[in-house]
């Protein structure tokens, strides 16, 4: 491991600022700790960016399977840092209440691995279609492609809405590609590959089988990865609850939400929910006069004056 040359970080004291601004105790710990993960490879990489970056020529023909895990969290610089870090700050705190914290730690994982896999298998082809070697030398870095995954997710938990690109509102649901071509003419020197394997590797868990492989996969190594079940969530002072899971990704119902109450009172007012408990309780009384008292049967003297109305009612 070799420490980054000191120097003056602007982005790196912009995403701190970000982070404290937000407030650590309202981070999710899985963000918070996606986002301390990248800070430290980015003042301590473990290897230079040429050795830790992914192309097919380094990771596949000469076997260096370890830059699929190193170049998610490496970044070229500070401000390459903080774009990706801000960006994730706030799709993880939006996921990871929807999803629980353990699942959203798996899908960072899995997302880090496959958005690498995809993202080889694109220049691979890429390379065999066009005749053109030098896609395979091309060399990816960054955790850009896991964060259109999530953009992904994001929307397809969220399809309403617009987002402003360059100006022009965009549907969500559309978002993730116009981001993609925006960011390809607009940031020459960026991945289009690394960031169109993101969006399909999130199209592969929304759209695709990856979700139910992993919900097959996490039971078969491990029942303690909490999906489905309960999770905790967060909201602006920290963890306060759980949250009920779904299988099929739907969100959790929160303890206090509201259910059809309707099923139970058939649609009455409580007046009129109070009056037909009271012609109830007069009919058991009339068939059971000459016996016993039903248990637990009382009435309060509001009820009774009521119950005297009604019977001078049903009297007329």
């Amino acid at each position: 491991m070799q420490r980054r040359s000191r120097g003056f970080n602007a982005g790196l004291l912009m995403l701190l600022s970000q982070v404290f601004h937000v407030g650590i105790n309202n981070i999710p710990p899985v963000t918070l700790a996606t986002l301390a993960l990248n800070v430290w490879f980015f003042l301590n990489p473990l290897k230079p960016l040429y050795y830790s970056c992914l192309s097919v020529e380094k990771c596949y023909q000469q076997k260096d399977w370890q830059r699929l895990l190193l170049s998610p969290v490496h970044h070229t610089n500070d401000w390459h840092l903080y774009f990706n870090m801000v960006s994730m700050l706030w799709k993880g705190i939006k996921l990871e209440r929807r999803l629980g914290s353990r699942w959203f730690a798996y899908i960072i994982t899995t997302f880090s691995l496959l958005t690498g896999v995809v993202y080889l298998v694109l220049q691979f082809t890429t390379a065999e279609l066009m005749n053109q070697p030098d896609f395979r030398r091309n060399c990816a870095v960054g955790f850009s492609g896991v964060l259109f995954a999530l953009k992904v997710l994001s929307n397809h938990y969220c399809p309403g809405g617009f987002v402003n690109i360059l100006g022009f509102a965009v549907p969500n649901r559309f978002a993730c590609w116009a981001e993609l071509v925006a960011i390809h003419f607009c940031t020459p020197g960026t991945s289009f590959a690394g960031h169109l394997a993101g969006i399909l590797v999130g199209l592969m868990y929304t759209q695709g089988p990856l979700k139910k492989i992993m919900e097959i996969c996490a039971g078969i190594f491990s029942s303690s990865v909490g999906y489905p079940g309960q999770q905790y969530y967060f909201n602006n002072a920290g963890p306060s609850g759980y949250q009920n899971h779904y299988p099929d990704g739907r969100p959790g119902a929160y303890e206090d939400t509201h259910r059809n109450y309707d099923v139970y009172t058939a649609g009455l007012s409580e007046e009129q929910q109070l009056e037909r408990a009271l012609r109830a309780s007069l009919w058991d009384r009339g068939n059971t006069r000459n016996g016993p008292t039903p248990y637990g049967f009382r009435l309060t003297p509001e009820e009774e004056m009521r119950r005297q109305r009604l019977h001078r009612f049903d009297g007329q």
